[in-house]
């Protein structure tokens, strides 16, 4: 594994929790990509020349512990391997001073046409020093809550009716969420859902998370991309609970182009019930299973 960032945590980059959102792990986790990319020969100049890019296909990310507005973090990555068109990466945020890791990435991506986002096969180069540089997936970054399954097939806003998923989050894709060309970037997506939880909450168990001094924190994730919207698309995400467990619960979150009723990108996610005071996960109780136990949609994935 080699330093691909370094950084620190800034208040903008944190919500109503106090930590910083999901969203911008993400966005941290892909702007030191391109570094990783350079160690493999092929940095953003090279891209650029070819005009390739790498596209993330499959995301598992778990989040290990809070980062704080100030705390400084260096971001270290590797390559796990190499399986068809494949390239599978390794990313983790880390305390700077204590070593201790925030968060990790697992990417499944592939080469893409800079333009049409059409998949290309990987440049050999690219892959001889990926296949050279491969590194262990560390066992704290193994899944826990979820199990990585082979995707569901893309579904449908017809699907989503048919299982009875709530809304919880619709609107156009804005140029703050898009990079230069005007496509949706990848920390959008995942910060779609972030931007849904108070509505969640509200729907699911009346309390608005504004007043509230408790929420729900997330432990791990798993995003599926399956197409990169434009600025000014409309976008819905709707939800529904996979299971629950004594102290966590399982959201499926499904995003979908409006107009054209497809998926754009399918997750899951496994949260915790938390209290803002202790910063520590507590038990679902009956209230709250009773409350939550109305939204469960038995096999719902990403």
């Amino acid at each position: 594994m080699i330093e691909i960032g370094l950084g620190s945590v800034q208040s903008w980059e944190c919500d109503v929790m106090g930590h910083m959102n999901v969203q911008f792990y993400v966005a941290r986790m892909s702007s030191s990509l391109p570094a990783l990319l350079a160690s493999l020969g092929f940095g953003p100049r090279q891209c650029r020349a070819l005009d390739v890019e790498l596209a993330p296909v499959d995301h598992h990310i778990r989040f290990l512990r809070e980062m704080r507005p100030g705390e400084p973090f260096t971001i270290i990555g590797g390559v796990l391997g190499v399986a068809g068109e494949r390239l599978s990466l390794y990313q983790e945020i880390r305390n700077t001073l204590t070593g201790a890791a925030a968060a990790s990435f697992v990417t499944e991506a592939m080469m893409v046409d800079a333009e049409r986002r059409n998949p290309l096969p990987l440049p050999e180069p690219l892959r001889a020093a990926a296949m050279a540089a491969r590194e262990a997936l560390p066992e704290h970054a193994r899944p826990r809550g979820l199990t990585l399954d082979a995707p569901r097939p893309r579904p449908s806003w017809g699907e989503a009716d048919r299982l009875g998923l709530m809304l919880t989050q619709q609107a156009a894709v804005t140029p703050a969420e898009c990079e230069h060309r005007g496509l949706m970037v990848t920390r959008a997506v995942i910060g779609r859902v972030a931007d849904s939880m108070p509505n969640l909450v509200a729907k699911t168990r009346g309390i608005d998370r504004s007043v509230a001094r408790s929420g729900d924190a997330a432990l791990e994730y798993r995003l599926v991309y399956h197409a990169t919207p434009c600025q000014g698309d409309l976008l819905a995400l709707r939800a529904g609970i996979k299971a629950i467990g004594g102290k966590s619960f399982t959201w499926g979150h499904w995003l979908f182009d409006r107009e054209t009723g497809e998926a754009v990108a399918t997750s899951e996610a496994v949260v915790v019930a938390f209290d803002l005071d202790t910063r520590k996960a507590v038990e679902i109780g009956p209230e709250l299973r009773e409350r939550l136990d109305k939204f469960l949609v038995p096999g719902l994935s990403a």
